[in-house]
């Protein structure tokens, strides 16, 4: 940010003085910002949603940035060496896309304080570091309603990437819809242990399915759950991209991300350098999430989801307002109250309803 600043320092001098010649080198470059990239661009997926984000901001400001990815990117050690060598690259700004390059990303924004970074689905923050998300809980909990009026089997799949916060959250979401529209739905949950493995996901839905699953979920980044839900006659939700052509009979709806506007903020404020670190949560109402919902979804069930999206947008309804109870029966959010921020990034607990156990 400190060298944006120095770079629009120089610009208005030579304006104001009118000699170009002012204009050093470096001052004239343009922004570089880069993207760091948990899967492939092409997942169809999470990654193709960023990788749509990037092209946003390249869109937006033309040849006043510069920006780049590194896709397929490991969580761990991999992700750390790639966020350094993009810092020691002179890069402004860097956006790393996954839960797990949260503490990869923290590290190396220490060590390069003239960088900005900014951090996807995590809670780590600094003075050069700020986080942002996706409330996806909401689009599942319109999901679990359309779920909840599209069963016949009343068995619901669910297939989950890892025990993470945001994925045992969304898991909550749809159970909570379950509890208010069909009472007698149960949620089955299978663990891949992966963002984006086609193969594991496309065998966790046929499991699913064999179980008499007739609703798939999934918290992975492949279009294979759409495909295999499209094959074998059952209904399915889609994540983070709009899946319905991998599966026009099947997609009811999918939870859509646009981290167009959001991308276009962070580097337009690094640009003007009044960007300051924050903990960014874009939902329905900010248009970071969509749901299109398709024609499988009889009028009358559409209307009323429509309605649930317009009461989330308004603020008179939200998803994880109490009373709500973990699967012991023990009260975690009080009745009249609404989840914070933090108890939502920190959700560690199946609430009640739900028959699956977390992993240990």
């Amino acid at each position: 940010m400190q060298k944006q600043v120095k770079k629009n320092l120089l610009r208005g001098l030579a304006a104001a003085i009118g000699f170009s010649s002012v204009l050093s080198a470096s001052a004239a470059d343009p922004l570089k910002v880069g993207f760091v990239y948990v899967g492939p661009i092409g997942d169809h997926g999470w990654t193709y949603q960023h990788e749509l984000g990037r092209q946003a901001v390249e869109k937006q400001f033309g040849d006043k940035v510069k920006t780049t990815f590194v896709e397929n990117v490991a969580e761990g050690a991999d992700a750390e060496r790639v966020i350094r060598n993009m810092a020691k690259g002179d890069y402004d700004l860097i956006f790393t896309t996954s839960f797990g390059f949260m503490n990869p990303t923290a590290k190396v924004a220490k060590q390069f304080p003239k960088t900005t970074f900014e951090h996807a689905t995590g809670y780590k923050q600094d003075k050069n570091l700020g986080t942002y998300l996706s409330r996806s809980y909401e689009g599942r909990y319109v999901g679990g309603f359309l779920a909840a009026k599209m069963t016949r089997s009343h068995k619901i799949g669910y297939i989950a990437s890892f025990p993470i916060p945001e994925v045992i959250r969304d898991i909550n979401a749809i159970q909570l819809a379950l509890n208010k529209y069909d009472p007698q739905a149960e949620i089955k949950v299978v663990w891949v242990n992966s963002w984006f493995d086609p193969g594991k996901e496309s065998d966790a839905a046929n499991a699913l399915i064999d179980q008499g699953v007739d609703v798939v979920f999934q918290h992975t980044d492949s279009p294979a759950p759409i495909q295999t839900a499209e094959r074998r006659g059952v209904y399915s939700i889609g994540y983070a991209s709009d899946m319905a052509h991998f599966g026009p009979k099947a997609v009811l709806t999918s939870i859509v991300n646009d981290w167009g506007p959001h991308y276009i903020q962070a580097t337009q404020g690094v640009m003007d350098g009044t960007w300051k670190p924050q903990d960014y949560w874009g939902g329905l109402k900010e248009g970071t999430i969509r749901l299109p919902i398709s024609d499988l979804v009889p009028a009358d069930v559409k209307a009323e989801a429509e309605q649930i999206i317009a009461s989330i947008q308004s603020g008179e309804f939200h998803p994880f307002t109490g009373p709500i109870k973990d699967q012991s029966g023990a009260l975690k959010i009080a009745e009249g109250v609404t989840a914070t921020n933090a108890d939502l990034a920190s959700m560690n607990y199946y609430v009640e309803g739900l028959k699956a156990e977390l992993p240990k």
